[in-house]
């Protein structure tokens, strides 16, 4: 049987705040497989963001276990989760994150800077990168001349470049008109389908209903895990063709 691409056990995390403990999470178990598409949903100050932290390697639980990929991730120091991230996540933020005097082919090379590759290797992936979210033509093009949906874009093709394991995106669609984003959300479906491992953290029910697969959280503790009408839809295809 194949392993969970994500599994969280028993997660908590607590912040002490003079002598109170305030529990952000609460034993959260929380199974992810390769190819999923599953939205995480809750109100402000429900865990959610708590929870991206922690599945993106930017925080570190205060009890449980974290395996990505078969990695106890839970043990790590700050140096093996930086490479974690590296290596096996592609974030993808609301504001974009884009260096401002860079252009758009050396937005999405950064990532492989760090990894070391050769140049010609790097601008060969970053120009792959582009081309497959659509932007084959503005790889010479700065952030600011270019729109909103563009430049979500461009940090989608930078989340892409190193191949990682899960693409983790925080409220994609934040700073977004609503029909560019659902150009991105589109966009993040054909990746899916292309067999991207996408998570996506929102609060809005629209967005979520994107995915095929919605976990909503509130006080720290997993209220639901469903799927949602695309995500039936395809599991009643993946049993047609079996």
């Amino acid at each position: 049987m194949e392993k969970n691409l994500i599994d969280l056990r028993n997660i908590t995390k607590v912040y002490v705040m003079g002598t109170e403990e305030l529990f952000a999470l609460k034993g959260v178990d929380l199974q992810i497989n390769k190819n999923d598409y599953l939205a995480i949903m809750g109100p402000s100050g429900s865990g959610k963001s708590t929870l991206m932290n922690i599945i993106g390697c930017l925080d570190t639980p205060s009890s449980g276990e974290y395996h990505l990929n078969g990695k106890n991730v839970s043990e790590m120091d700050d140096d093996e989760l930086a490479e974690i991230r590296n290596l096996e996540i592609g974030f993808v933020f609301q504001t974009f994150n884009l260096l401002a005097r860079s252009d758009a082919l050396h937005n999405v090379e950064l990532p492989l800077i760090y990894k070391g590759l050769p140049k010609s290797e790097r601008i060969e992936k970053a120009e792959e990168a582009l081309y497959n979210v659509g932007l084959e033509d503005r790889m010479t093009h700065k952030p600011n001349e270019l729109s909103g949906g563009q430049r979500q874009r461009v940090a989608i093709a930078r989340a892409l470049v190193n191949d990682p394991s899960i693409i983790l995106a925080d409220e994609p669609t934040g700073n977004l008109d609503s029909k560019t984003g659902n150009e991105i959300m589109e966009l993040l479906e054909e990746l899916n389908k292309k067999g991207n491992t996408i998570i996506i953290v929102t609060h809005e029910e629209e967005i979520a209903l994107h995915a095929n697969r919605v976990v909503k959280i509130r006080d720290g503790s997993i209220e639901s895990d469903v799927l949602s009408e695309k995500g039936k839809a395809a599991m009643q295809r993946k049993e047609i063709e079996i």
